[in-house]
């Protein structure tokens, strides 16, 4: 299909707030087009279009109001790569910092944009986001779930030779956000997890039950040995969030979560260690197992990128 036809096409408006929005076909779907593409251009400049350029033409509006690396360059350079362009705010430099309403602001970006990819820190700003924009609005990262992430980290796991139903993921330390997707991801995508977390920390139970609702084995365990035993996946992310203060009680609780070069012992001997950065090696993972051959935490950067684009065709109409 070329830009030209995929614009004559009726308006398609597909949300991404969760991954429940696509299901189980439509991320299969996004992970088989991401390797397609990812493979097709290989050894091109990062910044060539896709032979294809499936977003010709159209325009993506990324809010930042949270810091941001790999999702801000992710989602610029896909949309490059699919022949389409990005523009930046964040609350400093917009009208969003002078107190204008999500929903005006949903309503003038869906006049001027075609997509809005929005980072922020309370879940129920994407929602309202969703609510009012009339055209498709991915959610870069909430409180609540990261959804794009484990979109790449599912494809990074495949890429390994690691097929997804009856795959055994463990995670280690706060049942924060990307926690929650992974769930999420287990019970459309038919893998397990096993939750390592101290008292007081664990995942949302609507996740949980969302996931063995779903047909996913999910344990929870206050021993990291235990969840780590023949896992496939290890997978961790910072104990203090971005905006969060760096507590010396929080960090206690979540010394024994560590991933160190003894819990990875306990898993199987072809496990793959993941983190979504930035990470604090030193505290939630030990320098020798970040560094090590089973850690693919760069894969799974750069990942970000193919995921986005399967993410960003999907959300447009023009796959799954």
């Amino acid at each position: 299909m070329s830009g030209d036809e995929a614009l004559d096409l009726a308006p398609v408006v597909r949300n991404l707030i969760d991954l429940s929005d696509a299901g189980g076909d439509a991320i299969a779907a996004m992970i088989n087009d991401a390797i397609n593409r990812k493979a097709a251009r290989a050894g091109w400049p990062k910044g060539k279009p896709d032979a294809d350029a499936p977003l010709a033409g159209r325009v993506l509006a990324m809010i930042f109001e949270k810091s941001s690396t790999r999702t801000r360059v992710s989602f610029d350079i896909a949309m490059r790569q699919l022949g389409g362009s990005a523009i930046i705010l964040d609350s400093g430099t917009s009208q969003l910092g002078r107190g204008e309403s999500i929903a005006d602001t949903a309503r003038v970006l869906s006049r001027m944009a075609d997509a809005i990819m929005v980072r922020t820190d309370d879940h129920a700003k994407i929602e309202e986001m969703g609510q009012y924009a009339h055209v498709p609005v991915i959610n870069g990262l909430t409180d609540r779930s990261h959804p794009c992430q484990i979109v790449a980290d599912l494809l990074t796991v495949i890429e390994h030779g690691k097929p997804l139903p009856g795959l055994e993921v463990a995670w280690f330390g706060d049942g924060n956000n990307v926690l929650h997707s992974i769930l999420e991801a287990a019970g459309l995508m038919k893998f397990n997890v096993r939750v390592a977390t101290p008292e007081g920390y664990d995942p949302e139970g609507e996740f949980v039950e969302m996931a063995r609702a779903g047909g996913a084995q999910v344990t929870m365990t206050r021993d990291a040995k235990e969840a780590a035993s023949g896992a496939d996946v290890i997978v961790t992310d910072t104990w203090v969030s971005m905006g969060q203060d760096h507590t010396h009680n929080k960090l206690a609780a979540m010394a024994p979560y560590q991933v160190n070069s003894a819990l990875m012992a306990n898993a199987k001997l072809d496990a793959i260690f993941l983190h979504c950065l930035p990470a604090h090696v030193g505290e939630e993972v030990t320098e020798d197992v970040f560094e090590s051959a089973q850690s693919v935490v760069f894969d799974e950067a750069e990942n970000r990128i193919h995921a986005q684009k399967s993410v960003l065709l999907w959300s447009f109409g023009l796959l799954g």
